[in-house]
């Protein structure tokens, strides 16, 4: 097997999902990291600079692209890895693999060398195959794929030197595996007609065949054109020499090159893991003992993040870092400096910038959000949240999602705002659309929620009772419409089950971090700008005319006074706010139980808070975005309407 050694310009990292390419790439690349949509999509491709070490190039571009599966595109980040590659030039391939599951990674390999790309193969990892007796022969696996194979624990940065001292030095194969001679023979007669790219011909002519329609579309623009009718005609005569469609064929081919490659490397020891441990994974997953193990972490989930973060970290840092140091020195400074009142007003006003927006987004929801992801981490490293999305899977099925639709509704109640960014882990855009759906229509927030269980839940639990019931009804119900209304299929369904382990502090620790800093430059901003506008509204006295008009729907329909308007315009700014403002209400005498009860309900299905408002904006346009706000609007009056009439008909407080 010849191989041809090549510098290239540009590297793009490719992999599936989950196997630690992004962390290779932050470790790569360092600081000088861009992302941004990828044209025409709300996926979302970050690209850097990796500063190489040998000879050749001193820079090279690198460019992460999303996880797949599969280069014949099945999903929208799949469709879009396979775009990057075709619309490179002069690029090498840096994938990364999880080496405890080398069959999908060299199934993907495959097809990235059919592509006759210079590349690399990372087996990511490395330490978890060993502890589970995996044993890959790397320097043989090398010498069959043609291509340098490199160990790697990313986490622990191992491997990551030898990565950088390769990139230089990157290898093709020149001399690929067959497929079945009337398949070969359709890639010879279709590679005259397909116009030069920066992938080989013959990968462009198994990808017709095995059916991508999309890729014909692209090509037409392409140097040199498509003879679309010529290509059709040889598709459809090697077609009908197979009984099954050739795209399962060729699949079924490449599947029995892996299984070859994979019993010439690999060698499986069997190593006792611990029964204990083993038998909590079965429970976890199990429908009767499932639930309580859930209900368990869920309220270790409210003690740290709710009662401790969302409580007692909350209060320190907004009445006495923020109430008596940040604050008053801010107001002090821009009185000083800048003595005008419209600045003051502006900045540390009512509706601040900085005494509402930084303190709202720093002091309030960032322990929270931080305490959140550090619980979230040590369920993800201890192997219980893909357990988890077993356990679910059932119940999103019937609402158009799958069992991973439970991170973004876990991580919602943290953050709806970093929720609804995490809806990019779902395969298509309907699945995103339904689940950034439901987020901003009933998954409560841990500030809101920690509000909402401390108060309304200390004044009767039988109301708080009444509110989740109705909440979780309304979740089922428009998910369930949704799936049925919304065009578009779900995603198949596949997750590996890792044993539980122990988690490593320090890695969790990295991930809350780069988590953290993630929150800190996509929210925070956007807290500040709704802070402003806010502001806008205020000084216009449009606040005032909104209060008044929203007052007759209140009174007529929801049977509430006309000041709970003015939670509700406060819950869209800060959800929390909202539900306290209905409890000073009902406090002070201004709402009784049934009242309580309506009003709560309402606060939870309402609009979702401006910061997450702008990233639903962000992540499916204005249009959707609008649309999505409005039914939500709707649907809790209506819901609200509902509910005020059942509990004065039927006599249950």
């Amino acid at each position: 097997m010849k191989t041809s050694k090549h510098s290239p310009r540009t590297i793009i990292l490719v992999g599936n999902p989950n196997v630690g390419k992004s962390v290779i790439f932050g470790l790569l690349t360092g600081r000088y990291v861009t992302v941004s949509n990828y044209p025409g999509t709300s996926v979302e491709v970050s690209e850097g600079i990796i500063q190489t070490s040998g000879g050749g190039r001193e820079s090279i571009k690198i460019i992460d692209s999303p996880g797949v599966n599969s280069l014949i595109p099945k999903s929208e980040d799949e469709e879009v890895t396979r775009n990057i590659l075709l619309r490179s030039e002069d690029v090498g391939i840096l994938q990364v693999a999880d080496a405890k599951n080398l069959k999908r990674a060299l199934l993907i390999y495959s097809q990235l060398a059919d592509m006759e790309l210079p590349m690399i193969l990372a087996l990511n990892m490395f330490d978890e195959a060993e502890e589970r007796g995996i044993t890959v022969d790397t320097e043989k696996l090398s010498k069959l794929l043609g291509s340098q194979v490199i160990p790697t624990v990313a986490t622990e940065r191992r491997g990551l030197r030898r990565i950088r001292k390769s990139l230089n030095d990157l290898s093709a194969q020149e001399k690929k595996f067959s497929f079945h001679p009337s398949i070969e023979d359709a890639i010879k007669a279709l590679s005259p007609l397909l116009p030069e790219t920066g992938l080989s011909r013959r990968f462009l002519s198994l990808t017709i065949l095995a059916g991508d329609g999309k890729l014909a579309g692209l090509l037409e623009g392409q140097k040199g054109g498509l003879k679309k009718e010529d290509i059709e005609a040889i598709v459809e005569r090697t077609r009908d020499e197979f009984g099954e469609p050739l795209g399962y064929v060729i699949l079924k081919q490449r599947q029995a090159w892996v299984d070859r490659i994979f019993r010439g490397v690999v060698h499986q020891e069997k190593k006792r893991t611990s029964q204990r441990r083993e038998k909590w994974g079965n429970w976890a997953m199990h429908p009767l003992f499932g639930a309580p193990i859930l209900l368990v972490l869920l309220s270790v989930m409210y003690l740290f993040v709710g009662r401790f973060g969302a409580g007692i970290c909350v209060d320190y840092l907004e009445s006495v870092v923020f109430g008596r140091f940040i604050t008053p020195f801010l107001t002090r400074v821009i009185d000083a400096f800048i003595p005008l009142p419209l600045v003051h007003d502006v900045l540390v006003g009512e509706y601040g910038v900085l005494s509402v927006g930084l303190t709202y987004s720093v002091a309030i929801v960032l322990p929270v959000v931080s305490f959140f992801f550090i619980f979230f981490g040590l369920l993800e490293d201890s192997g219980y949240l893909p357990r988890l999305t077993v356990m679910s899977n059932k119940i999103f099925k019937k609402i158009g999602l799958n069992g991973r639709a439970v991170l973004p509704m876990v991580l919602g109640l943290g953050c709806d705002t970093m929720a609804t960014l995490t809806t990019r882990i779902l395969n298509t855009r309907k699945e995103r659309v339904i689940a950034t759906l439901l987020l901003a229509l009933g998954v409560p927030c841990s500030a809101q929620l920690g509000v909402i269980m401390g108060l309304i839940g200390g004044i009767s639990m039988k109301a708080m009772g009444i509110v989740a019931v109705t909440v979780l009804m309304q979740l089922l119900i428009v998910g369930y419409l949704a799936a049925k209304v919304l065009p578009g299929k779900s995603s198949d369904f596949l997750i590996e089950i890792p044993p539980l382990r122990i988690p490593k502090l320090s890695n969790i620790l990295i991930k809350t971090y780069y988590r953290v800093k993630w929150f800190l430059k996509e929210a925070v901003p956007l807290f500040m700008l709704g802070t402003f506008i806010l502001f806008v509204l205020s000084r216009l006295h449009l606040l005032d005319w909104i209060q008044r008009g929203i007052e007759p729907v209140l009174k007529g329909i929801l049977g509430l006074p006309g000041k709970t308007a003015e939670s509700f315009i406060l819950g869209f700014l800060r959800r929390d706010y909202g539900a306290a403002g209905l409890f000073r209400l009902a406090e002070s005498g201004g709402l009784d139980l049934i009242q309580l009860t309506v009003s709560t309900t309402v606060m939870v299905l309402f609009v979702p808070c401006l910061a997450n408002y702008f990233v639903m904006i962000k992540e499916h346009g204005k249009k959707t975005s609008l649309f999505m706000v409005t039914f939500i609007l709707v649907y809790a009056v209506l819901v609200g309407g509902v509910l005020n009439l059942l509990l004065h008909s039927v006599p249950i407080f």
